[in-house]
């Protein structure tokens, strides 16, 4: 009897268990209403130190609002699953499951991507003075660094021309101190690009360089990405 007794203990013990996993945690809505409310104004104050602090070539509007939208996700995601432990294991399941093909060129907009993730984890774990301290305190770093200017900009000088103008590029081209970054020949006409530093915005060589005999243009694009040879 002692046996049957305990293994019967054992299953009710189990069943406990089980029946705790599947209980649901309640949600009040007031705390929901203002979990939702702050990741809002964190995700707002993340949209507006991207928008500020943006120095790359394109600025996308649509790109800066999935950060708003993704702050507030995750604080519901978060949410959810803490009312049950196995839905937790079962969203976490399903989100493994998505994959994001849009390649992030620029380590910043990763690093905007991680912040929004993370005021969403810690509003919707309850920790909203961590969220809120947390955003303030990276934000004022985020447009602390941004404002330091750089005192050498680079820019990239695309230059076509014939045979005749070879000598007057090779000569610009070293009192610029530019390094060669392509070089490419067509029918006669050679397109030359040049990666160049300028500590001024002083760019009247442009004009001067495209006056030249054997010139057909000159470009001057200021270059802020990692160049790939």
């Amino acid at each position: 009897m002692n046996d049957l007794d305990e293994t019967f203990g054992a299953r009710d013990l189990i069943k406990k268990s089980m029946l705790k996993l599947d209980s649901f945690t309640a949600i009040s809505y007031v705390d929901l209403f203002w979990t939702l409310l702050i990741s809002l104004f964190i995700g707002l104050f993340i949209y507006y130190i991207y928008k500020k602090s943006f120095r790359g070539v394109v600025y996308s509007h649509s790109y800066n609002i999935t950060f708003v939208i993704m702050t507030m996700i995750t604080s519901l995601i978060i949410i959810t699953i803490s009312t049950n432990i196995v839905l937790s294991l079962g969203m976490v399941g399903a989100l493994s499951i998505v994959r994001f093909r849009t390649a992030v060129k620029d380590p910043v907009d990763i690093m905007f991507m991680y912040w929004s993730i993370f005021a969403g984890i810690a509003a919707g774990a309850g920790m909203l003075p961590v969220a809120i301290f947390g955003s303030i305190i990276v934000g004022a770093t985020i447009l602390l660094l941004s404002r330091k200017k750089i005192k050498n900009s680079t820019y990239l000088l695309v230059i076509h021309y014939t045979d005749e103008a070879y000598d007057a590029v090779k000569v610009q081209v070293a009192k610029l101190k530019g390094v060669l970054r392509s070089k490419t020949v067509r029918k006669g006409i050679t397109e030359m690009t040049v990666e160049i530093k300028l500590k001024t915005d002083n760019t009247f060589f442009v004009n001067e360089l495209s006056e030249l005999p054997g010139i057909h243009d000159v470009s001057l694009v200021n270059y802020n990405g990692d160049y790939a040879p």
